[in-house]
Formats: structure tokens, C-alpha cells, sequence
């Protein structure tokens, strides 16, 4: 009866590939953020204290302009796409008096 309930282990794969020579520059294979190596907050060292207080220093650090407008026009964009998909009125944005 015990067998019945008991879960699957997961494999383990040691992958090598065949003509790969480490030379210590970090690994071809491993994934990381495009914008990790610009991030603060995601170094491994010191305790949950001083990771907050890592994250509360980037937050107070201002935006890139450029950035933050070019999220601005194309939220905008996709709003009035998504308006005039939906065949939404759009005469209520114009100037008309």
C-alpha cells in the first residue's frame, strides 16, 4: 500500500557537450536577464534585510526619461487600437465645442 502513494523521483541530466572548453568567462549555456547585469537587487550576498533595503534604493533612484515616454506612446497606442477594435466612439477625443 505504501508504493501506491509514493511520488516519481525526477531525472537528473548531466549534459556535457562534447567540444566545449570552459575557460572561466561564465558558462554559454546558462540564461540571464538582459538587464541583470544593471540591477542591484540581484546579488546573492547578505540577508533579507539588506536585499529590501537594496530594492528601496533602486526604487528611489529616478527613471530613464526616454523610457518611461516611449512606455507612455505605445500604452497609448494599444489603447486606441484596442478602443477602435472594439468599434468605441472615438469622436469624444476630438475638440469640438
Amino acid at each position: 500500500m505504501g508504493a501506491l502513494f509514493k511520488s516519481r523521483k525526477n531525472k537528473r541530466f548531466n549534459y556535457q557537450p562534447r567540444y566545449y572548453e570552459h575557460d572561466g568567462e561564465g558558462s554559454p549555456f546558462s540564461i540571464d536577464s538582459r538587464f541583470a547585469k544593471y540591477r542591484k537587487t540581484l546579488d546573492n550576498g547578505g540577508g533579507l534585510k539588506e536585499k529590501f533595503s537594496r530594492a528601496y534604493s533602486e526604487m528611489k533612484e529616478p527613471a530613464d526619461r526616454n523610457v518611461t515616454r516611449r512606455l507612455v506612446i505605445i500604452i497609448a497606442i494599444l489603447l486606441f487600437l484596442f478602443l477602435w477594435f472594439i468599434d468605441f466612439d472615438l469622436s469624444i477625443f476630438s475638440l469640438t465645442i
